[in-house]
């Protein structure tokens, strides 16, 4: 099964991200760690929850297609814009 998921972090922010492996129940993504650090203290590592979200699936798309499901999920949750989530791809333009 391949996924689009939603990860939201206890700064608040989110991932967009695909699991092409079928091991979602485990996979948390790989947003970037730098910027993960950069929002979180120590005090706030402690004690946390990371909740995951599949936003779409499916048993027979191709790669292409997951990619670009991917992509539509980033820019219709802003997860790019870095006041919003971690996605650095793609470039966030600005307000449209």
């Amino acid at each position: 099964m391949k996924v689009i998921y939603k990860i939201t972090y206890p700064t608040g922010k989110i991932y967009i991200g695909q699991d092409i492996t079928d091991d979602r129940l485990r996979y948390y993504g790989s947003p970037s760690k730098r910027l993960l650090e950069q929002d979180t203290d120590r005090e706030a590592l402690r004690d946390f929850t990371i909740r995951k979200e599949i936003l779409w699936e499916s048993e027979t798309a191709e790669k292409a297609e997951v990619n670009q499901r991917e992509k539509e999920f980033i820019l219709q949750f802003r997860s790019n814009d870095p006041a919003v989530g971690y996605n650095q791809l793609p470039k966030f333009r600005g307000p449209q």
